[in-house]
């Protein structure tokens, strides 16, 4: 190779390292003229209908795409709802026991009928379920096996359509909370409340086990009715002020019959194209990828209705900059990405690098991200400074606890020698010390299930649980494991064994945790059960398997946590309600804990307005739990969020699950600072490439020499 040659190739690999270490960005095929938004994922959603959909994870993608009749206004403060789809907030009229009208104080309120008024002008989003022939027949609603073959996901099919949002679509997506193969876990609380709508669940059982089919449209529920295409009406027993809250939230969205006909043939089934999985809304965005493995994609919805961001919030909010965008159209971005991360650690690279918009803090960067001073507080550190990151922080109205499966023979039922061990076992596993090993410090212990930020949590030493804590010196202090001890001797289990047998206490903790950020922590809880003499064998599955043996019943303890659906307590308490069980009812009581006198204070409590009388059921009631300790109470975050500098309108929501349409992006600021933080280290391939001419060099210059003397004359 000619000198001149092996120089240029050596100067192409330095040109093509630099090029590349400028393009090393995960999303290489982005559009610098779509605003885009990059989040994650680091559990695979189970569920994407809103029927049955109730995880966080989840939620965190059908709240961008349907739209229930209300939602959470996004600034204001104490949280207020608004119309979303609805025109107005409901009419509420109150009747008695044949149906005539009473005045809303009156003490004969048997019934409570909603009238929601809805916008005229919404559409769904491009879908196949709504494409017609010429003839007006469905095009793919009978898909040969012809048909079937070239299809493979949603957006395979040539053709989509839409059609205009009616009240029916409400009207039938509450008929569908009742159909017996979509377990909805919200049945069993709806049907308490909602007329006809448990007798309607069972006709619909009974029909399925005589092998009928099932035609909603064909079929309808005492308490639920379509006015006219814009009015629809719910009907409760006696009074349930709680209701407008569940109208916001996705379970209450419209579904529309054709993509449920659609879905339900067997060849789309078979493919996994089903609407758990594939989303029909009116909401600004729908789903136009979706790879669960990889990645999910969600694009600006062509034929949103069109909203508008709030020309008004809290004071401050237009200081803070949170009104810059008022009365602008939303959505405000064009695209959000989900991406599967598995570890904190890749998530938590990538958003240094400027690669993810938004992150959370954990364990691991948690040094790296924040400073904590000599009184406690919290704030940024010097590096998130340097690049322009800004931190914002707010009370959780979230409860993170481990519960008894209270079917369990072992850790379950309600005699007194149950009650001990699960006390036993509360007052040995020390949240404080997981809050500042494993939250740094961002948290408080629980003492109930009502967490603060919702009425009924009680601050102070009337709010403490004394079968866990003392109260010394203003504060509450965890008793000491001598007192556990005692309490496990006391339940039968002297030093860990059985009294009567003389085994080993072995308990069995069920988890979808696995990999190097679950495992510290479940060592940790261990050695909690070891303060015991106590044996503790971790059960890991997936998520998905855990959810299974959920609702089985067949885990015995298990970690859990709730965040709020609505401030309301009753959203807490319901956690705890009999007949709200996860076995028997499906519903969010995982602990499956009954007890008659906690169920009849929550039948009261539940109606009531947020007054002392309330409070003081709410008290008695968390006393009695306490005192029955299906739960290990666990703690309450504190939440922390980084964002880059090229975020705006940023305001924690901890109500509204649909607040990505408020959010705007400086997306020429984000490709700025991402090439700057991102440049390639170029110095490495110049030495390189100087110690490669080093070596090279002589030898070409021997070759060049004997060459040269080859090919000489000699003189004569």
């Amino acid at each position: 190779m000619k000198l001149r040659y092996l120089l240029v190739y050596l100067s192409l690999l330095v040109v093509t390292a630099c090029e590349f270490g400028a393009v090393n960005s995960p999303y290489p095929d982005q559009n610098p003229e779509i605003d885009t938004l990059y989040t994650s994922f680091s559990l695979r959603p189970k569920h994407l209908d809103p029927a049955r959909s109730y995880s966080a994870n989840e939620i965190a993608i059908t709240g961008q795409i349907y739209e229930p009749p209300y939602q959470y206004h996004y600034l204001k403060r104490p949280y207020q709802l608004e119309p979303l789809v609805a025109a107005d907030m409901p009419a509420v009229t109150y009747l008695d026991e044949n149906d005539q009208p009473v005045p809303e104080d009156s003490d004969d309120v048997a019934y409570s009928v909603y009238t929601i008024p809805l916008k005229s002008g919404i559409f769904f989003q491009p879908h196949p379920a709504f494409v017609r022939d010429e003839n007006g027949e469905f095009l793919y609603h009978n898909l040969s096996n012809e048909q079937l073959e070239e299809i493979e996901k949603l957006a395979d099919f040539e053709q989509s359509d839409t059609r205009e949002l009616k009240a029916d679509d409400f009207v039938y997506q509450i008929k569908r909370l009742a159909h017996p193969e979509i377990h909805s876990p919200i049945l069993g609380l709806m049907g308490e409340h909602i007329v006809g709508l448990t007798d309607y669940a069972d006709k619909l059982r009974e029909l399925r086990q005589q092998g009928l089919p099932l035609d909603l449209r064909k079929l309808d529920i005492e308490g639920v009715k379509v006015i006219d295409d814009s009015h629809y009406q719910i009907k409760v027993y006696g009074r349930y002020p709680q209701l407008r809250f569940w109208l916001a939230m996705p379970f209450f969205a419209p579904i529309p019959w054709e993509a449920e006909q659609f879905y339900a043939q067997p060849g789309l089934i078979d493919k996994n194209i089903t609407i758990d999985w594939y989303p029909v809304g009116t909401g600004p965005f729908y789903m136009t990828e979706n790879d669960p493995n990889r990645r999910m994609v969600l694009s600006k919805n062509p034929h949103f209705h069109g909203e508008f961001y709030p020309t008004e919030g809290d004071p401050g909010d237009a200081e803070a900059g949170l009104l810059d965008d008022a009365g602008k159209p939303l959505p405000l971005i064009d695209e959000i990405v989900f991406t599967l991360e598995k570890e904190n650690t890749s998530y938590w690279g990538k958003f240094i690098q400027g690669y993810y918009d938004v992150s959370g803090i954990s364990s691991d960067s948690f040094d790296q991200a924040v400073q904590v001073s000599s009184a406690g507080e919290f704030g940024l550190s010097d590096a998130m400074k340097e690049k322009g990151i800004q931190l914002e922080t707010a009370v959780g109205t979230s409860t993170f606890y481990i519960g008894f499966n209270m079917l369990d023979p072992v850790v379950g039922g309600y005699s007194e020698r149950a009650k001990k061990l699960r006390r036993a076992i509360s007052i040995a596993i020390d949240h404080e010390e997981y809050i500042s090993i494993f939250a740094n410090g961002r948290g408080i212990p629980a003492q109930g299930p009502v967490p603060p930020g919702i009425f009924g949590y009680v601050e102070g030493e009337a709010g403490i649980n004394p079968h866990v804590y003392d109260w010394q010196q203003g504060m509450p202090v965890r008793r000491p494991i001598e007192d556990a001890k005692k309490l496990l001797s006391e339940a039968g289990y002297p030093r860990g064994r059985d009294a009567e047998t003389g085994e080993p206490l072995v308990l069995y903790f069920d988890v979808p945790a696995s990999g190097p950020d679950s495992k510290a922590q479940l060592d940790w809880l261990r050695k909690q059960f070891r303060k015991l003499n106590v044996q503790l064998v971790i059960r890991s599955t997936d998520y998905n398997r855990f959810q299974d043996k959920m609702r089985r019943g067949q885990a015995q303890i298990f970690q859990w946590g709730w965040n709020a659906d609505y401030p309301d307590p009753e959203n807490f308490l319901f956690l705890l309600y009999g007949p709200n069980g996860k076995v028997e009812t499906g519903g969010e009581n995982a602990a499956n804990y009954k007890n008659t006198a906690f169920d009849k204070l929550f039948e009261s409590m539940r109606v009531m307005p947020n007054n002392e009388e309330r409070l003081k059921i709410i008290q008695r009631m968390a006393d009695i739990a306490r005192e029955d300790a299906p739960w290990v109470w666990g703690f309450h975050p504190k939440m922390f969020t980084l964002y880059h500098a090229w975020n705006h309108n940023i305001k924690p929501n901890l109500m509204a699950n649909n607040t990505l349409k408020y959010r705007r992006l400086d997306t020429e600021l984000r490709q700025r600072l991402q090439d700057e933080w991102n440049r390639p280290t170029v110095w490495p391939l110049l030495l390189l490439l100087f110690a490669l001419l080093l070596m090279i060099l002589p030898a070409v210059m021997v070759y060049r020499h004997k060459k040269h003397k080859k090919h000489s004359i000699p003189a004569t």
